[in-house]
């Protein structure tokens, strides 16, 4: 028979997210049963999406993943008595359902963050005597303050004081960086209960066999560095406009372009525009079906954040989207990214937050031939494959599912 697995996540597809609809059906793929419990899909913008509508359970399958969506406050602003109805209006759906509706599954999976959802999955562990496997992908209260969403001393130390219990009341803990599991460790977790398995990507998505190039790119006859994704506060892209106004000044041919949106996207493309930059491009977010003809059409991918603590033990997931996609690399963030980096020799590396080394890095890059910077796409996109990927990662997380139900 079958490992069932009850994988609680707040986010799931429609909506973006690490370990959505391709990590559901690829557990099912390797022989679990899976019902996915989750809300009614509103991130990122807090709305409901279009075709939705929020009602006490709604229950669809797709590709073989039986998913239940369940009641939950919509809000993704900047009011953070919004952000938390959201987070404990979902935990409390998922424990009502989890206590009193769900099929009792073999093991349970609860992704992180937020971390009421760990405290919901800690509570049905109690009373239905099924163990958990945790999936940290934020460091609470680690993030919190880092990304300015809480900075109320008192409440950050009520969320820390409920990450402690939630680690104490949970079997297995996965991590996504070597130094996200040091920090626990330092924290009073047992290192015998962490186990670290890297993100991997969307790969159908980042993966393309042959490339068009957009029709609003720039000219192809420029070094291309393209930035990917959110555009937030954690991604400090002042510091990219600093080094694009620094390679303009000495004439070096070179673009960037900034391929998504978020809360600094107007601003900085307002900054771009007021330094009379001629080398920087915003182009808005598109489907992510099309992103790998994006990615494709760069010479180089930047990965950038700023200079914090929290992200020298952070690995952003465009680093493997990146790797999958078979592209240059240049690593702008401090600490267990850039080792990723350097240990599959696909890129070169830039302290964070520095505008002259990061336009260093892209003149080193630029100087290496395009043979040699076809071999670090190579030798990326064959780490990639070997060590982060979809089958590799998922293989991981079933072991842990297979030895927790016996």
């Amino acid at each position: 028979m079958a490992i069932r697995v009850l994988l609680l996540t707040q986010w799931f597809d429609p909506e973006p997210t690490f370990k959505g609809l391709v990590f559901a059906r690829e557990l099912v793929a390797q022989g679990f049963e899976v019902e996915v419990v989750t809300g009614f899909p509103n991130y990122p913008g807090g709305k409901v999406y279009p075709g939705y509508k929020i009602k006490a359970v709604q229950r669809e399958v797709i590709d073989g993943v039986n998913i239940t969506r369940l009641p939950l406050y919509p809000s993704h602003g900047q009011s953070g008595i919004g952000r938390i109805l959201n987070y404990i209006s979902f935990a409390a759906s998922v424990l009502f359902y989890g206590l009193f509706f769900a099929k009792k599954p073999n093991v349970i999976y609860a992704y992180h963050p937020p971390l009421t959802v760990g405290v919901a999955a800690a509570l049905v562990r109690f009373f239905r005597g099924v163990p958990v496997v945790y999936d940290i992908q934020d460091m609470w209260p680690d993030t919190l303050r880092a990304t300015g969403m809480f900075s109320n001393g008192k409440l950050l130390n009520i969320v820390s004081r409920a990450c402690d219990w939630v680690y104490r009341h949970v079997d297995q803990i996965v991590v996504l960086s070597p130094g996200f599991k040091r920090l626990l460790i330092e924290r009073g977790v047992p290192e015998s209960k962490i186990d670290i398995i890297y993100n991997w990507c969307a790969e159908d998505m980042v993966e393309v066999a042959s490339v068009t190039r957009p029709n609003n790119f720039p000219s192809a006859s420029k070094f291309c560095v393209l930035f990917a994704g959110n555009m937030g506060k954690a991604q400090s892209l002042d510091t990219v406009i600093s080094a694009a106004q620094l390679l303009q000044k000495i004439s070096y041919e070179v673009e960037f372009i900034f391929l998504g949106g978020g809360v600094e996207a107007s601003r900085l493309e307002a900054v771009k525009n007021d330094s009379g930059l001629d080398n920087v491009y915003f182009i808005p977010a598109v489907p992510m079906r099309e992103v790998g003809v994006y990615l494709a059409s760069a010479d180089a991918l930047l990965v950038h954040l700023k200079k914090d603590p929290l992200f020298t033990i952070t690995i952003p997931s465009k680093t493997q989207a990146y790797m999958a996609a078979g592209k240059p690399i240049i690593m702008a963030v401090d600490g267990d990214a850039a080792d990723l980096v350097r240990d599959a020799n696909c890129g070169v590396i830039s302290e964070s937050d520095n505008p002259q080394a990061l336009a260093d890095a892209i003149i080193t890059l630029m100087n290496f031939s395009t043979e040699e910077r076809n071999k670090m796409a190579e030798r990326g996109k064959d780490f990639y494959q070997k060590k982060l990927s979809l089958r590799v990662g998922v293989g991981r997380f079933g072991e842990h599912f297979s030895r927790l139900s016996k």
